[in-house]
């Protein structure tokens, strides 16, 4: 068992303000492969035709060399892409949305006789095999850029605060006076659009009774700008404390981080998705990070004694284990008592 400000020497830091190297490379390479094709295609129009086998070959063999200019000036866009790949990345959404219709246009002209099958490989080169990590550059742009909005939604104060200690809820009373009154039972949701976030409303809605025989107390913590009434409403809760971090300060205290790939749309995430959808947990408006991981805490006399951190955004916590205070260790829950297991005890 830790202070609580440990949890803030121990919090993992999300490294999304600057690109990775292969991002970089990527899009360096992406740019000096389309200004040589590009070059091809306007010194010799004919070449690719030739070798690809079309008869007859192109009457206007100018707009051949037109398309290598367009194609051309796309490399020196994707070159001056790779500088700052999150602030243009416009330029990767327009060059991905052209990779993917180029073939789509291609697929039509094979299928009426208009192109050799032959032509297909240099769609392969020019356009699918960059598919994949231009769609990962643009996932990590919208992760900086979702860091950012995080940033500029509340301004920073001139010195450092404990988020613990000084944010308070809509009753008016901080995690750090809650937990020491009773233990506290922290829920922090994902953004109120996510259907697991409704979710996970829900399952503590549920289990409520239980929880609070436990002597627990429950508090949820959002990323909205306003406090999600509708939903708190609906089931019941709206006299729990609830605390609105848009900035996400409690969540990086916690060592909530942004969600990789697999965690936010991984396939256990689709089908879990899908099987709430059919439970009546519809999708909203997104409010908040919709990058950020959510997670549940217990805390007693200020300091944190259970710690839960998803693996996936779509992990259901079991509520009622995490509301027991461990007093001895062999009272600690084990994974298979959980239905997904404590990720870390801090």
């Amino acid at each position: 068992m830790n202070s609580t400000n440990d949890i803030e020497n121990d919090a993992p830091v999300d490294n999304t303000a600057h690109p990775a190297a292969w991002i970089r490379a990527a899009l360096w390479l992406a740019g000096v492969y389309n200004i040589v094709w590009g070059a091809i295609a306007i010194l010799a129009p004919m070449a690719i035709f030739r070798i690809a086998g079309a008869d007859p070959l192109p009457v206007y063999p100018e707009l051949w060399q037109c398309i290598g200019m367009i194609v051309g000036v796309y490399g020196i866009g994707y070159a001056i892409a790779a500088r700052h790949p999150f602030v243009h990345w416009p330029i990767v959404l327009v060059g991905l949305l052209g990779k993917i219709f180029g073939p789509i246009g291609f697929l039509i002209a094979m299928n009426s006789g208009r192109l050799p099958a032959a032509f297909g490989w240099t769609i392969l080169t020019n356009d699918v095999i960059w598919w994949i990590p231009f769609s990962l550059i643009l996932w990590h742009a919208a992760r900086h850029h979702q860091s950012r909005v995080e940033e500029l939604t509340v301004q920073a104060p001139s010195r450092k605060i404990d988020p613990l200690g000084r944010m308070v809820s809509q009753r008016g009373a901080t995690l750090i006076e809650l937990s020491r009154r009773k233990p506290l039972l922290v829920v922090f949701l994902r953004h109120s659009g996510c259907t697991f976030c409704r979710e996970a409303v829900a399952d503590v809605a549920a289990k409520r009774k239980e929880i609070e025989e436990r002597g627990a107390e429950i508090a949820f913590v959002h990323m909205g700008q306003k406090e999600p009434v509708e939903l708190l409403e609906k089931y019941g809760l709206t006299d729990l404390h609830s605390f609105r971090d848009p900035s996400c300060s409690l969540y990086d205290t916690f060592g909530l981080k942004m969600g990789s790939l697999n965690q936010l749309l991984g396939p256990q995430v689709w089908w879990r998705g899908f099987c709430a959808r059919l439970s009546g947990f519809k999708a909203g408006s997104f409010d908040g990070n919709v990058f950020r991981m959510p997670g549940t805490f217990l805390m007693h006399n200020g300091e944190l004694v259970r710690a839960y951190r998803h693996r996936n955004a779509c992990d259901r916590p079991n509520y009622v284990r995490m509301a027991n205070l461990p007093e001895a260790e062999d009272e600690m829950p084990r994974d298979s008592d959980l239905n997904s297991p404590i990720k870390s005890l801090i």
